[in-house]
């Protein structure tokens, strides 16, 4: 147990107090830190399977003397070492974003104020808040009165005075005032981290679908080279007696073309490079891993406010609001009232003006809408105020009374009560065209706080918009065009929101609810696929709105900046906080929009589908190696026969026609919709290179030994025709052919070239004779249409997958 202190307000904790606090712990130190140590970095990609595979294959290589078949070396040293390089370098602009961004403090020590960052308060620490801050921890105030905005944490613009002896959670804004108050809670113990362990709890262990594909590939490949590699091995050394040496490096040649060694670390380093260039346009991406998953997304839930809208309020409108005593028609009655009374005469207008004015002057600026209200009604009588009520999530109204009237402000329903009905129409058909509306009203009864006993006496309705952003019509026709759905969901009233929805361009905003009738989780769950629109939604139906849109398959990204928005957000498939909102939202979410700019957002999408487009196009370079390694090594079994390659001969097309176009043409700007699944398209497109390459080289094989060519001609001129048709494949793969790609085709070939007749001996490179020269240039001739009638097929039987897979999912 640590020992509590109730340090004197004015004077704080000593630093002794502080330093104890440090040593037991309790310290205010967030739940999950927001990068690896770099030790973690260098440990994470040095010791990995594949890395010991290796390690293991060299100890065999210069066991037996064989030197130069270590050649692969320095491919997966570089390899290595761009890994770490490229993380180091994005955990240092994460980390500057992260210092940039991080909340501070006022706290008292030592009689002293000092300003620290929030993650060092201690227990029992006293902190001075004051307007504008947020509570980085639970507290209680000892001194002053505060008022305080915990719209992060119910979802409602509830503003609460705290005196003496009240709680403050942490999360919630302070709106007006001062206060001294001690730390109660700190760290894992406070409300938001509580909150935010749960959420971290929840999916910690999902995976994006490109990387989950590469996860399971890596793992069959690293099952299947082992009893592979001793079957190799003893088949050549004990069977056929080739000697040690022969035998070692024959087995680590088929070992090593069947390890994708680059596939997983370019990956790994394409999305470490996503996440810098994001950083650079103000998005901080705590798990990069859902830049894929964003890019996959097929649903976006976003709020009205701070989204659709500026985070701004204007006054539009003030009028009358006036009694229809019909019953069928009222909609047409208030249409002609509206007609006949639009205005109020100057008379009128003048007392209402007046009145809103000096009930604007006793309420604090608590929010966008007294803000606007204040800035609209600035004639005063000079007459104060004798009690005043904030607005409430719970009446929804806010009320003041003073020595000759009682007035009210707030939403119809609440504020007019049973008498509501004999206005909706009027009410309505405002709302109907994107304003908020908000009733004002003298009250006869006693006002407390509480909800409303009896109707207010309406003198009026006041307009208010929020302004739509101007890029919002760019932002989700953007989305519109690349297939993605919008749902908008919003604790106001569903037919504003709609209003707004329709202005911003979204599509089907006509189709909206009003979530308070969605009484059980089944009406929710046909409502999510049914609505683009919803609200009067609750922070428990958020999530399970989420939920609902996930079963029926859809791929589901959300925007939140609440606290009462973080196990939504966490449910979601790719989770976007505004770093405008709470600090748990942004802790528990993927992505934080540092400018809290939602136009941000197609850029986002449009680096996601780069990456995963570049990754899933040169993913298959590395697999054409897999398939023809693992086909050679079967075959080499089955048939009795030798392997036909050495190591470096292996590392030298690896080189040329893999690991550099790989990672030159991963970071090539590429947004096209992303369609199918990863797996399956990588192996698609691989398949005709990896047969082509076993078709031909195993056929020119078996000619070299039906000839009696040696084993060194067999090597030189299976290691030509793979460079062939490697380089058929990158010319493939590269199509569209830029000026760039043909630069690099070209560049590729040189260097195969050059390595071939300059230093050959490296590489394991001979002369050959004239009876292997002329088998090379026939099965170098006929390599071109076995590719072309291949890759024929192959897309035939890619189709039929696809429209098996589509009739699949149409079924169920």
């Amino acid at each position: 147990m640590v020992k509590r202190y109730t340090p004197d307000i004015d004077k704080g904790l000593t630093q002794a107090q502080v330093d104890e606090r440090i040593a037991q712990g309790a310290v205010n130190k967030p739940v999950e830190a927001a990068s690896k140590s770099p030790k973690e970095i260098v440990f994470s990609n040095v010791f990995t399977y594949f890395n010991l595979i290796f390690f293991i294959i060299a100890v065999l290589l210069i066991a037996v003397g064989s030197f130069r078949d270590l050649t692969f070396l320095p491919v997966i040293t570089a390899n290595t070492l761009i890994g770490i390089i490229q993380e180091l370098r994005s955990k240092k602009v994460l980390d500057n974003l992260s210092i940039l961004n991080a909340p501070k403090s006022t706290v008292i020590r030592d009689g002293q104020k000092r300003v620290i960052p929030a993650e060092e308060l201690v227990l029992d620490d006293v902190v001075v808040f004051t307007a504008g801050n947020q509570i980085p921890a639970d507290a209680v105030a000892e001194s002053g009165e505060v008022l305080v905005n915990e719209s992060l944490i119910t979802g409602e613009s509830d503003q609460i005075i705290k005196k003496k002896g009240d709680a403050l959670l942490s999360g919630s804004f302070v709106v007006s005032g001062q206060c001294q108050a001690r730390i109660e809670k700190v760290g894992e113990d406070s409300y938001v981290s509580q909150l935010t362990l749960e959420a971290k709890a929840m999916n910690d262990e999902e995976v994006s679908e490109m990387i989950r594909s590469l996860d399971r590939l890596v793992k069959t490949i690293g099952i299947l080279i082992i009893p592979i590699a001793i079957i190799l091995f003893s088949q050549q050394h004990v069977i056929n007696g080739a000697s040690l040496r022969d035998s070692v490096t024959a087995t680590v040649a088929a070992i090593i073309g069947m390890i994708p060694e680059g596939l997983y670390l370019l990956a790994s380093v394409a999305l470490a490079v996503s996440v810098m260039r994001l950083a650079m346009q103000k998005v901080l991406v705590h798990n990069m891993k859902c830049i894929e998953t964003l890019a996959r997304v097929d649903v976006l839930c976003v709020d009205k406010t701070g989204t659709i809208t500026d985070n701004t309020m204007t006054v539009k409108k003030l009028l009358p609001l006036r009694r229809v005593e019909t019953g069928a028609a009222d909609t047409e009655a208030a249409e002609e009232v509206d007609q006949e009374d639009l205005k109020f005469s100057s008379e009128e207008q003048a007392e209402v003006e007046l009145a809103v004015g000096d009930f604007a002057a006793a309420m604090a600026t608590d929010n966008i809408t007294m803000k606007a209200i204040k800035d609209a009604f600035r004639k005063r009588s000079g007459k104060r105020p004798e009690k005043v009520f904030p607005f409430s999530s719970e009446t929804k109204y806010s009320g003041a009374v003073f020595e000759d009237a009682s007035y009210v402000l707030g939403a119809p329903e609440f504020v007019l009560k049973e008498s509501y009905a004999q206005y909706a129409a009027q009410i309505e058909r405002w709302s109907h065209q994107g304003y908020r509306v908000l009733v004002f009203g003298t009250y006869e009864g006693t006002l407390d706080g509480k909800a409303l006993c009896a109707p207010a006496q309406p003198m009026g309705m006041i307009l208010l918009a929020n302004p739509i952003r101007e890029n919002a019509k760019e932002t989700f026709t953007y989305f519109a065009n690349q297939g993605v759905e919008i749902k908008v969901i919003s604790g106001d009233n569903p037919v504003t929101v709609s209003e707004v929805a329709k202005e911003a361009g979204i599509a089907h905003a006509e189709c909206y609810v009003d979530a308070g009738t969605l009484t059980d989780e089944a009406m929710l769950r046909e409502a999510a696929n049914k609505y683009t629109v919803f609200g009067r939604v609750t922070p428990d139906q958020k999530r399970q709105l989420i939920s609902a849109l996930k079963a029926a398959g859809h791929t589901v990204a959300m925007t939140g900046d609440g606290v009462n928005d973080v196990l939504a957000l966490k449910d979601a498939d790719c989770s976007i906080a505004m770093a405008s909102g709470s600090d748990a939202a942004a802790q528990v979410s993927q992505l934080v929009l540092l400018e809290s700019d939602f136009s941000k957002m197609p850029s986002v999408v449009a680096e996601g589908r780069r990456v995963v487009n570049n990754i899933e196009r040169t993913a298959s370079l590395f697999l054409v190696k897999n398939i023809f390694s693992l086909c050679m090594s079967i075959l080499s079994i089955v048939l009795m026969v030798n392997y036909p390659l050495e190591p470096s001969q292996i590392s030298l097309i690896s080189m040329f026609t893999i690991g550099i176009p790989a990672f030159i043409m991963s970071l090539e700007k590429n947004t096209e919709r992303i369609q199918g699944h990863f797996l399956s398209n990588v192996l698609f497109k691989a398949l005709p290179g990896g047969l082509t390459d076993f078709i031909v080289v195993s056929a020119l094989y078996l000619f070299c030994i039906e000839f009696n060519v040696n084993e060194a001609d067999v090597s030189t001129s299976s290691t030509i025709v793979l460079a062939i048709v490697g380089l058929m494949i990158l010319y493939q793969i590269a199509s569209p052919m830029t000026k760039c790609h043909w630069i690099l085709w070209f560049g590729m070939a040189a260097g195969l070239v050059y390595c071939m007749i300059f230093v050959s001996s490296i590489f394991a490179i001979t002369s050959i004779s004239k009876k292997s020269m002329m088998l090379l240039v026939i099965f170098a001739i006929i390599t071109e249409p076995i590719f072309r009638y291949l890759s024929i097929i192959v897309k035939k039987l890619s189709h039929m997958y696809v429209n098996r897979k589509q009739k699949q999912k149409t079924v169920q």
